[in-house]
């Protein structure tokens, strides 16, 4: 039984990435092994959970996620005196960043999400980003002063059956933020920063290349991929606090 346990606890060990500085993994288990040993999270979700917060706080917008998208879901806004997000990209506010961009200050927003949502809230105590690639520098700049051990999350898709579907624009997310970092790279992060590396130069084309983009367009939203697609042009850095994503620099 000892034995059992030991093994257990070494295996626990090795996939959690902790002779690392800078660590990757992917989605729900990723957030599960990382989270506990880092001393902050970044949630990365490009297409488009991440890019439509970094957008809305950036606008010192107050952005509550919330990984359901049903009857709970308007229950829960109105408990936080918030807006529901429609599920509708084309209608009101909503997981297109299009539809945020003006979004007023002050505004109060539960923004569902099966993906970048549900991790946020998976994260606990550990302090938790949102990031993309509008805002990788700045929260590289900004994450170390949490600790120097950093999980970046890229939040992937789902598959029809409730499957993870690694997603080729969150990888590139994650490796454009930890391309900025300082640290000892864990290989799986390394090999976030070598995809963001070798298509940092035509990021724009890539992403309307990639599934997830080509699904957007394909639905008529060309016009969100390519903000999702700016590189550095944002210096907010949202942070999980009391249930809701603010920009740092309101805090």
């Amino acid at each position: 039984m000892r034995s059992h346990q030991k093994l257990a606890k070494l295996l626990e060990m090795i996939f959690d990435q902790s002779e690392f500085d800078l660590r990757c993994e992917w989605g729900e288990w990723g957030v599960a092994k990382l989270a506990p040993i880092s001393d902050v999270v970044i949630i990365v979700d490009v297409l488009s959970f991440s890019t439509c917060v970094e957008i809305a706080t950036n606008n010192k917008a107050i952005v509550f996620p919330y990984p359901w998208r049903d009857q709970s879901a308007a229950e829960y806004a109105k408990s936080v005196q918030a807006e529901l997000a429609s599920c509708d990209r084309k209608l009101g506010y909503s997981l297109s960043p299009a539809s945020l961009l003006n979004i007023p200050a002050g505004t109060r927003l539960v923004l569902p999400s099966p993906n970048g949502s549900k991790l946020t809230l998976r994260t606990l105590n550990t302090p938790t980003l949102a990031g993309c690639l509008r805002n990788c520098g700045a929260l590289a700049r900004n994450a170390p002063d949490y600790g120097a051990k950093i999980a970046v999350i890229p939040a992937g898709e789902r598959w029809e059956d409730g499957s993870l579907r690694p997603a080729w624009e969150d990888l590139i997310g994650a490796g454009a933020i930890l391309s900025y970092l300082q640290g000892k790279l864990s290989p799986e992060a390394a090999a976030a920063v070598a995809v963001f590396q070798k298509w940092r130069d035509c990021l724009d084309d890539a992403l309307k290349q990639c599934s997830s983009g080509k699904e957007l367009i394909a639905r008529g939203f060309t016009l969100d991929v390519e903000i999702a697609a700016a590189l550095n042009v944002s210096n907010c850095v949202p942070v999980f606090s009391n249930r809701a994503y603010i920009n740092s620099g309101c805090i």
